[in-house]
């Protein structure tokens, strides 16, 4: 990982909101590679100087080789409260993918249905109601052509594992370096370019609007998609809403 594991975006007494590297786990695993959650402990301990255990727990994960914004509760009435914007679907959130093939639409609503795999971390897809498996929708929005691959902004409306990654698969476009769901190569560095870019919220204890960017990735394939004018355009509105 040659960036740094994550950034601070936004953060006061209750959260805290971080741009999370591709590569980085959310929280610890039997890997016993480092987290999301260790390094903010860390994080927290030394800004603050805080003796003995310091509390910090992750409200929503990104998959490993996903980045983007992740909110963590430093305190409990934090934690919880956050929680429960995500159960009640209170939270939007927003990502770009890149995929190679362009998708049939310029925009669009897909409706699945999908059911985990546990033994081997897959999620499988299906058109129709079908067992166990949950209904799962998105919508997406193409913003532009970069070489030989496509920009999609995409807005979960459920929040199934994997579900961006597998729905967009589904469509026949999956996401560049996603050898799990249809990729025909891995990355150099073997994430996959999903980015989770921005959420937006009323605070639960301020009670204020609160929109947070991340940052893509920094490396040279990314950032030139800041090129695209439809991305332009976007990233001024965004920023008109931010300073708000």
């Amino acid at each position: 990982m040659t960036e740094k594991p994550f950034r601070v975006i936004y953060e006061d007494n209750h959260l805290l909101i971080v741009n999370k590297a591709a590569g980085l786990l959310s929280q610890g695993d039997n890997t016993g590679d480092d987290s999301l959650v260790d390094l903010a402990k860390e994080y927290i301990r030394k800004k603050y100087d805080k003796p003995g255990n310091v509390f910090c727990g992750l409200v929503h994960r990104l998959d490993r080789p996903v980045s983007g914004v992740v909110v963590l509760g430093k305190t409990s009435k934090g934690l919880e409260r956050m929680s429960k914007l995500f159960r009640n679907r209170e939270i939007n959130k927003v990502y770009w993918a890149v995929v190679k093939r362009r998708p049939p639409n310029k925009e669009d609503k897909l409706v699945h249905y999908l059911e985990k795999d546990s033994k081997t971390n897959t999620v499988k897809v299906y058109d129709e109601p079908t067992g166990k498996a949950q209904r799962a929708e998105l919508k997406y929005r193409y913003i532009g052509k970069l070489n030989l691959f496509h920009l999609l902004e995409v807005t979960p409306l459920t929040g199934r594992p994997h579900q961006i990654r597998v729905q967009l698969a589904a469509m026949g476009c999956p996401i560049r370096g996603d050898v799990k769901y249809g990729y025909k190569k891995a990355n150099e560095d073997g994430n996959i370019n999903l980015h989770a870019r921005r959420i937006n919220f009323i605070h639960p204890v301020k009670k204020e609007p609160l929109i947070c960017l991340a940052g893509v990735p920094q490396n040279p394939f990314w950032e030139e998609f800041l090129t695209i004018d439809d991305f332009k355009v976007k990233e001024k509105q965004l920023e008109y809403l931010y300073s708000m």
